[in-house]
């Protein structure tokens, strides 16, 4: 698409609404490609109507390739025989002679204007190998007569159909196909598509059967549009359709092929999606685990903090009531973050939303020493879960080492300034503008704990931890540096 977009603003004046269509019609064509057993090439005029150019190319999965050359870029310069010139043109499906040779390879092409609001805005050339053709028989004839409506269409600029498909999940052609009528009635089903049906519990053929009726009531399958605002699964207008039973599942496209605005015939492309369902719910069965395992933790976390809450009214020792209001903080902020990942079955978590809960925490509990405010100025972005309980623990212990050293438990305002760098790096500062620190201070010289604890967890985040005074003298500035690694998603 990259391409395209370049080709587009270089050569062309197609306008912006115009080029998104051209993309979508680009992402859908391979149902073209694989019914035609086609090579397909986009063209599209430059600003000199005379020279037109290659932007995208398609080849076909249901049979052998016609170009052996990537011709994306190519150009036709001044060449009025030619078929994409004599398309333009003349405004009509243009077809070579049969079994033209190309690079000694018997081809047919077939050169197709796509109007759009009355005006050519590109042209499409279907190339087919007839060395390697099929013989004649009940899939190559729906297949082509799929082919020519298709192209009919794309002449009249009625195709892509909406809604657009999922490149992931949506069904394509080689996995099952179905040619109905109007109202529904199946004149053709591919072999796949009869073994999707045959897994959903399908007894005899589909051919002569109502495709609606058939999976809803023949089937008892539950059919739901895969997005709200789908049609209801009666064909009348294009869309994209879950059908599950007790048997399985099976994902279904289907599109309506029009002529004068009218539905002629329906195709439903079928795809086998029971193995992905299950695979789906277990992921889910996983996910619920895991929330529950975190709500379980958090809620275990907050009955230790509870139990320490306890210990520390009943403590005498002013030195023992500050380790154990110490101990709480810690507990309480690895709780907060089992609390935030319980609501998720992300790998990452918004830390943001974790540290202003943990702030916040960290005030209360400084309030009954002096008035402290704690801020923060800038984000923490997206964490991996495995890196936000350390992380936690790192401010909690800086926020707190900054109030009670800092500002010696008095009044005050310590910030918190999260840095991302470009390569997803993290700085995180805490400043206070306490005391400062002593001249002879050295980081890994001290008894602290909750200095250690900070030194620990930073070197098991192949970080880096600092303290130094502020540039402007007054107080100090706690810095821990995370590696973008360490916050690869």
């Amino acid at each position: 698409m990259q391409t395209m977009e370049r080709m587009f603003a270089e050569h062309t004046e197609i306008g912006e609404e115009d080029r998104l269509w051209l993309s979508s019609f680009v992402r859908e064509w391979h149902v073209l490609a694989d019914t035609s057993f086609s090579d397909l090439i986009l063209w599209v005029p430059d600003v000199d109507d005379n020279v037109f150019w290659a932007i995208a190319q398609r080849r076909p999965v249901t049979g052998p390739t016609a170009l052996e050359e990537d011709v994306v870029g190519s150009e036709i310069r001044y060449e009025p025989d030619s078929l994409v010139v004599e398309a333009y043109l003349s405004r009509e499906i243009c077809e070579t002679s049969n079994n033209k040779l190309q690079a000694g390879i018997p081809v047919d092409v077939l050169a197709i204007p796509i109007i759009r609001h009355d005006e050519v805005i590109g042209i499409l050339e279907r190339h087919t190998n007839r060395m390697g053709v099929r013989a004649p028989g009940a899939m190559e004839d729906a297949y082509l007569r799929i082919a020519d409506m298709l192209s009919d269409m794309v002449w009249h600029g009625d195709f892509p159909i909406d809604p657009p498909s999922d490149p992931t999940l949506s069904p394509h052609v080689g996995d099952g196909l179905i040619l109905a009528r109007a109202e529904g009635l199946m004149e053709y089903a591919s072999p796949n598509a009869v073994s999707a049906y045959r897994l959903l519990g399908l007894v005899g053929d589909l051919i002569g059967d109502n495709l609606w009726s058939l999976t809803e009531e023949g089937l008892g399958a539950q059919v739901q549009p895969v997005e709200p605002t789908h049609a209801r699964f009666d064909g009348m207008a294009g869309g994209e359709y879950e059908a599950e039973n007790s048997a399985g599942s099976m994902r279904l496209r289907i599109l309506p092929l029009t002529r004068d605005s009218e539905c002629v015939a329906i195709v439903a492309l079928c795809r086998d999606i029971t193995d992905l369902r299950y695979r789906d719910r277990e992921l889910q069965t996983k996910n619920a685990m895991i929330r529950e395992t975190h709500h379980r933790v958090k809620n275990n976390l907050q009955t230790v903090s509870a139990l320490l809450r306890l210990q520390s009214r009943r403590a005498t020792s002013p030195e023992a009531k500050n380790d154990l209001n110490d101990a709480m903080s810690r507990v309480q902020s690895i709780s907060i973050v089992h609390e935030i990942l319980s609501r998720s079955i992300d790998e990452a978590a918004e830390f943001d939303e974790i540290a202003d809960t943990i702030l916040q925490m960290v005030g209360d509990m400084a309030a009954s020493s002096g008035v402290v405010r704690v801020t923060r100025e800038g984000s923490f972005g997206l964490v991996p879960a495995k890196v936000a309980t350390s992380l936690s623990l790192i401010m909690t212990e800086l926020c707190q080492n900054a109030i009670e050293h800092g500002l010696e438990s008095g009044d005050g305002a310590v910030r918190v300034v999260p840095q991302r760098q470009e390569d997803g790096g993290l700085i995180l500062d805490v400043v206070d503008q306490g005391v400062g620190l002593a001249d002879d201070f050295r980081l890994f010289h001290t008894d602290s704990l909750g200095t250690s604890i900070v030194a620990t967890l930073a070197a098991d985040l192949h970080g880096d931890f600092t303290l130094f005074n502020n540039p402007d003298g007054v107080g100090a500035t706690s810095r821990v540096v995370i590696p973008a690694e360490t916050l690869a998603l």
